[in-house]
């Protein structure tokens, strides 16, 4: 089989799918990969007529149905095709499957899965090489939200229709929620950056060379309640490398769901290095546990994940081998200027490039 990987592309309604779409297909097709694009199948199948606002259940059920099956079916007719091309291949997925979950009741699509042969934990397994969700509009860059683009849309450019919008966003990261590589691309006020990082998060899984940046790193003390949120229990192991290559292993529970992923990371100069990601299995981890470098000791703390003014935040919460040290952690933010510090959170620190709280370094054995 040829080198093929298969990527989501989500988020909330308006949040800029059309357009990086494009700009994928641009970019990479420069780079010599072959780019399929699986499109929406949701709106495909409402153009036909079937319409998800029905009193008629069974019609409502068989429609999506119908939908799961063709994003199903779809997906694996691009795969047969692109196996059979010379070069690199990337399939991208307008939505992917776990999309269709937020739209139905639980018991429903347990039902439908089964019924198609496949299962949450397989569309949220292996099933997606990586997921890529694009915060809506709705949440930070309300200026920019419309309905223009997409007729089929019912989430209006009133404060009622944004709620939905945010709501429906928030609900869609749930639903990818356990996958090994879930990424939510922010809004900023400019929408040029918020493509590239679409582009980087690619790069990263195709394993091109990345530019350095730094993103912003706070110590923070927590002063309000804090919104609805991802939690997940992590432990990082970092392993015996050559000097220049830091290699870690990363063992993440979430909602139950356990996911481990072996990471590479490799300065190839000042201004680029490679970072490579691969999902492992618990056996797996379990036996590359054993190459664990002698001098670190494994980093545990708790995360949690929240969007919050259409930005994403990681908190990070160490139990050891430091505790009583709180982080947040930006993604796609490398100015201070950009940062919307959430109401809930004060800065006692900004570190961002300080060396000291670098995982690999407060993991050393004192």
């Amino acid at each position: 089989m040829n080198n093929i990987t298969k990527i989501v592309l989500t988020g909330g309604p308006c949040a800029g799918k059309t357009t990086a779409l494009v700009k994928i297909n641009e970019h990479f097709s420069k780079h010599g990969y072959k780019v399929f694009t699986v499109p929406e199948v949701p709106t495909m199948v409402t153009q036909t007529g079937w319409n998800y606002l029905t009193d008629n259940k069974d019609f409502y059920k068989e429609g999506e149905k119908v939908i799961l099956e063709l994003q199903l079916a779809l997906e694996e007719k691009m795969t047969r095709i692109a196996e059979t091309c010379t070069e690199p291949c990337v399939i991208v997925c307008d939505r992917g499957a776990m999309d269709i979950s937020v739209y139905i009741s639980p018991e429903m699509w347990e039902e439908l899965t089964a019924s198609c042969g496949t299962s949450t934990k397989e569309l949220r397994g292996t099933h997606y090489d990586a997921v890529l969700h694009l915060v809506s509009a709705a949440d930070g860059a309300e200026q920019f939200y419309t309905t223009a683009n997409n007729a089929q849309r019912y989430e209006q450019a009133d404060e009622a229709g944004l709620a939905i919008a945010r709501s429906l966003d928030k609900k869609i990261i749930q639903a990818w929620t356990g996958h090994h590589h879930l990424r939510v691309i922010n809004n900023s006020e400019d929408f040029e950056r918020k493509m590239q990082r679409v582009i980087k998060e690619i790069s990263k899984v195709l394993g091109l060379p990345l530019p350095i940046e730094e993103e912003r790193k706070y110590i923070v003390e927590v002063t309000g309640e804090l919104p609805e949120c991802m939690e997940s229990e992590i432990s990082q192991t970092y392993l015996v490398a050559e000097p220049g290559c830091e290699v870690r292993l990363r063992h993440r529970v979430t909602n139950g769901v356990v996911t481990n992923i072996h990471t590479t990371r490799r300065k190839i100069s000042d201004k680029e290095e490679l970072v490579t990601e691969r999902h492992v299995t618990n056996n797996l981890y379990e036996s590359m546990l054993q190459q664990a470098d002698p001098y670190r000791q494994t980093v545990v703390k708790t995360r949690k994940s929240f969007n919050c003014k259409g930005q994403f935040f990681e908190l990070d919460t160490y139990k050891s081998p430091v505790n009583d040290l709180v982080i947040l952690e930006t993604k796609g933010i490398t100015s201070h200027n950009d940062l919307k510090l959430p109401p809930f959170l004060r800065i006692v620190k900004d570190i961002t490039g300080n060396t000291d709280y670098f995982n690999i370094n407060l993991a050393l054995k004192k």
